[in-house]
């Protein structure tokens, strides 16, 4: 996957086959999206470009709230993580600024879409919008097909067993602690990539030894306060391992991690813990018995299949 952080550094794409939007998540209805846009790449001998912004649009158009209120699923390491994976050929980052956001919905397709990266076609998601205030929408797209020569396509609604799939709907599974549901949206495993920081607690007492996972991302959702079954993976190093998510607020975000194979093998490498399943609630570290319990817990992870 090219990555490009202009629309001119991604000038000369052979037949772009183009979307855009956040794709937080990457989740079921993304990948709908991105397989048919590599098909259609395929159909018109063209590649597959995604457009996407940093920061978040929300960041700059509403700072004062989104420290508060705007919840990530991926923060941008764990999004190209995923992107790569769904075999996408380009994807093109734009710094999102108050003045980008003036600009229309005509003047994007013309000026950024037409103008420089000359696309082929334009598949827009389910009820995208897109421009200033968000007036541009799939409609639009189809009515200036002629006037811009390409073709425009709309992706319907994506439902599992009946529910619809959204980033909302994931969001509120995770914080809930209800991983297998969100991974069901997802289709992956919710994650969190970071390298593994030393975690002293001033009396051990028997405790497992803990690492602290730096959540860079301070808008990143975290699943509620419990223990957790993770797959922890650094290039080809696997291993189970217990997570403990101690607060979950974007003020105090705080994860820590068991592995059950040698910690050192992790140390000083970033690392991409897959959330499975939900063990245990809430835990409080300076518990008499918490080395007990952590230790049971530990028992009980190590004897599921995942």
């Amino acid at each position: 996957m090219k990555i490009y952080r202009s629309f001119e550094e991604a000038r000369g794409i052979r037949n772009p086959v183009v979307t855009t939007g956040s794709f937080d998540g990457v989740h079921i209805g993304h990948k709908t999206i991105l397989k048919r846009l590599k098909m259609l790449a395929e159909k018109y001998n063209g590649e597959s470009v995604l457009i996407t912004f940093e920061p978040h649009p929300r960041k700059v158009l509403y700072p004062e709230t989104a420290g508060r209120d705007l919840k990530l699923i991926n923060s941008t390491a764990e999004k190209l993580c995923l992107l790569r994976k769904e075999s996408l050929d380009n994807l093109i980052i734009i710094n999102f600024t108050r003045e980008f956001a003036k600009i229309t919905s005509e003047e994007f397709v013309r000026d950024y879409l037409h103008n420089i990266l000359n696309a082929r076609v334009i598949v827009a998601g389910f009820n995208h919008h897109f421009g200033f205030n968000k007036e541009g929408d799939y409609r639009q797209l189809w009515g200036w097909r002629n006037k811009y020569g390409f073709e425009a396509e709309e992706i319907p609604e994506q439902e599992i067993e009946h529910e619809t799939v959204s980033s909302t709907n994931i969001r509120k599974a995770i914080r809930e602690g209800y991983i297998q549901r969100a991974n069901a949206y997802l289709d992956h495993y919710y994650m969190i990539i970071g390298k593994p920081e030393n975690y002293n607690i001033q009396e051990t007492r028997g405790m497992p030894d803990l690492m602290k996972i730096p959540v860079t991302e301070e808008s990143k959702i975290l699943p509620s306060p419990g223990i957790y079954a993770v797959t922890a993976v650094a290039d080809t190093a696997t291993s189970k391992a217990m997570a403990l998510v101690l607060n979950s607020d974007n003020d105090n975000q705080e994860v820590l991690v068991h592995f059950f194979t040698d910690t050192n093998v992790f140390v000083e490498r970033e690392i991409s813990l897959m959330f499975h399943r939900k063990i245990h609630g809430s835990v409080n570290l300076s518990e008499e018995k918490i080395p007990d319990r952590l230790l049971k817990v530990r028992e009980e992870i190590a004897e599921l299949i995942y």
